[in-house]
């Protein structure tokens, strides 16, 4: 064999392995707590933006080691209730905050206006929280989940869909019916039990409270 070739096949390989490694202290959350269940809306075109976003490659959940336990744990006590928690977002890389700072600065792209953002203009989604430049979900603690009925298999109603950017979403917001906030209140309790802090602007948002990097913005790929 050429040396060039070789070169080139060891370059791959090497470049296979880094790819597929997880960095110390993550892990994918399916060879943990397999039985929670996964939509990663990111990774196709059901979502705020409404096409697949940087860094998503792969329907695979990823999060510190600490956070998977930590869900394995609220999943084991909502499995006994007869619910499974569904994740949404869990790591989410730099390069996907940045696709969101890109979209959110074109003002005429507003393709899913109607279904995420409807009485908020796009240029307030800065000042307004909605979209930031750092995210905590690139530190790999954070998760966006519900609940799903284990008899039906269907969502939860929790009063507003994920990723809806409105006052509906904040967990203080009261015009709910008996039955939204029941469901909201059991996720929230089992969640800060087993050691989340919830969002108060965002009901499905969680981070572990003693994440173990709170400094530190990870950008490799979902694969």
């Amino acid at each position: 064999m050429k040396a060039k070739t070789l070169t080139t096949i060891t370059f791959l390989f090497f470049t296979f392995i880094t790819w597929s490694q997880l960095p110390k202290g993550f892990s994918y959350i399916r060879d943990i707590a397999p039985s929670i269940q996964r939509e990663l809306r990111y990774c196709n075109h059901n979502n705020f933006v409404g096409t697949p976003i940087d860094g998503y490659f792969d329907d695979v959940l990823i999060t510190s080691t600490l956070t998977a336990k930590a869900l394995k744990k609220v999943q084991n006590e909502l499995v006994k209730k007869g619910y499974s928690l569904k994740i949404f977002d869990a790591y989410r890389p730099q390069q996907a905050v940045n696709h969101f700072v890109r979209w959110a600065r074109v003002m005429n792209d507003t393709l899913m206006k109607s279904e995420y953002y409807p009485k908020i203009n796009k240029r307030h989604l800065f000042k307004l929280g909605y979209i930031a430049s750092k995210s905590g979900h690139s530190r790999g603690s954070s998760v966006d989940l519900t609940m799903v009925d284990l008899k039906t298999n269907e969502e939860l109603d929790m009063g507003s869909p994920f990723d809806f950017f409105g006052k509906s979403s904040h967990i203080a917001f009261e015009k709910l019916t008996p039955q939204q906030k029941k469901n909201r209140s059991i996720l929230q309790k089992t969640m800060v039990k087993h050691g989340f802090r919830p969002y108060k602007n965002e009901w499905w948002h969680f981070t572990l409270r003693n994440e173990p990097f709170p400094k530190t913005f990870f950008n490799f790929p979902i694969k």
